[in-house]
């Protein structure tokens, strides 16, 4: 049966791809350290207290009809507070939009700025870009990212594609890196998109940036979060955040988003959400509005909430870093920030006891999941190329107890291999 070409040609995702073998193996029994979802287990990492309350309450209240198109008043202005008191950042109401978490924020600002044959700039390892680019048929312009730049992009591997380009997807920190722009790097991508738009004549389609912040309270050590307007106020047409409750409250399923940006691209981003109906629910945005204005607990909440996420990570990282300096064809890159650390699993080519060459990317990961029961995330299915040996590893279901069992089984397969 012929159906549209937007459907026949949709790329399956890797990570469900990936997901449904683990939940297979699991309801088998068998015992896996599952380090792929960028979600949380309730259990280890709550939403906070105060706004499960204040949903519960919502919903007590009877508060079960159709939000605001734009997302409730109540709600609008307490995001507006927060953003002010966070971020220094001053956006009026008409310039803030909710919606039901990222996504479908993040596909009304591709629907509203692309054309289709428009160029979007991404780089690889990044989340989704590649889809989004391909509902609204643009024409991918794709930055390979490295270790050596931290899997960042830079100014100088954008340049030579901004003639024409529409949009330049910009996260930070990173999905699925945990990785972050640091102050110049970004300052140079903010000046070229100035420069850029300058030399458009007068009624051309400008260069915009839509600047996923989802995890920027998530920074550790002395990492300091960058966004483009603070750092060139100039930037402040042509940038569109995403943000949400979602990563930094461990709430992904509350579906609380939004976005903030010039007024004209916030106005259709909410004509074309209205037509599609991804409202963030009434209650929930009843209480997120409650919950932003209590800034005593939020910050109660995030200290204790970086700390148990950081430990995991470090003690990852360092774990990753014995087994190098072991002599294992491993590494890892220092957490920075989000949930996520980049890990690199350098195996292809070596042979399994049994005498089986690991050919490839894909059996590396199956040996690793086989073997050692350790899933992870591999960056080709963030857009990288099919043989990158780094992988993304979260740690929002990790139980601190399974850490030096994970690494007995990893350095126990990894000792097979020659």
């Amino acid at each position: 049966m012929k159906l549209s070409h937007l459907s026949e040609t949709l790329i399956g995702s890797e990570i469900v791809k990936l997901g449904g073998e683990i939940r297979e193996k699991i309801r088998q029994g068998a015992k896996i350290y599952n380090f792929t979802v960028g979600d949380f287990d309730p259990a280890v990492f709550p939403i906070p207290r105060e706004l499960e309350d204040a949903i519960v309450d919502a919903y007590r209240r009877h508060f079960t009809n159709y939000p605001a198109a734009e997302g409730n008043l109540d709600l609008r202005e307490s995001i507006k507070s927060f953003t002010h008191d966070t971020e220094g950042l001053d956006y009026a109401l008409p310039e803030i939009l909710v919606a039901s978490g990222g996504r479908p924020l993040i596909y009304s600002v591709f629907r509203a700025i692309c054309d289709e044959g428009d160029k979007v700039i991404y780089a690889v390892p990044s989340w989704n870009n590649n889809h989004y680019t391909h509902f609204v048929s643009g024409e991918h312009i794709v930055i390979e990212a490295t270790a050596e730049t931290n899997f960042m992009p830079t100014a100088d591997a954008i340049r030579p594609y901004v003639q024409e380009a529409a949009l330049i997807a910009l996260c930070s920190p990173q999905n699925p890196t945990g990785t972050t722009f640091k102050k110049e790097d970004l300052e140079a991508i903010c000046d070229l998109v100035i420069e850029e738009n300058k030399r458009r004549p007068e009624g051309a389609k400008k260069l915009y940036v839509m600047y996923d912040q989802m995890y920027w309270h998530l920074t550790y050590g002395d990492i300091r979060h960058y966004n483009p307007v603070s750092l060139r106020p100039e930037m402040r047409e042509y940038t569109i955040f995403i943000d949400a409750i979602s990563k930094v409250f461990a709430a992904t399923g509350v579906r609380v988003g939004w976005s903030f940006g010039p007024e004209k691209i916030i106005a259709k981003m909410k004509a074309i959400l209205t037509h599609i109906g991804a409202w963030a629910p009434m209650a929930e945005q009843k209480a997120v509005a409650k919950y932003l204005a209590n800034r005593d607990a939020i910050t109660q909440y995030l200290t204790h909430f970086k700390k148990e996420v950081e430990e995991r990570l470090r003690r990852i990282y360092e774990g990753f870093v014995s087994l190098r300096e072991k002599g294992y064809s491993v590494d890892a890159i220092a957490p920075e920030a989000a949930i996520y650390l980049t890990i690199k699993l350098d195996l292809a080519g070596k042979t399994t006891v049994d005498g089986k060459k690991l050919e490839n990317q894909s059996e590396v990961t199956a040996y690793i999941l086989n073997e050692a029961s350790l899933a992870v995330v591999p960056f080709y299915a963030f857009g990288a190329g099919k043989n990158n040996p780094w992988y993304r590893l979260s740690v929002g279901t990790c139980r601190k107890e399974e850490i030096g069992e994970m690494f007995a089984r990893l350095e126990e397969a990894l000792s097979r291999l020659k």
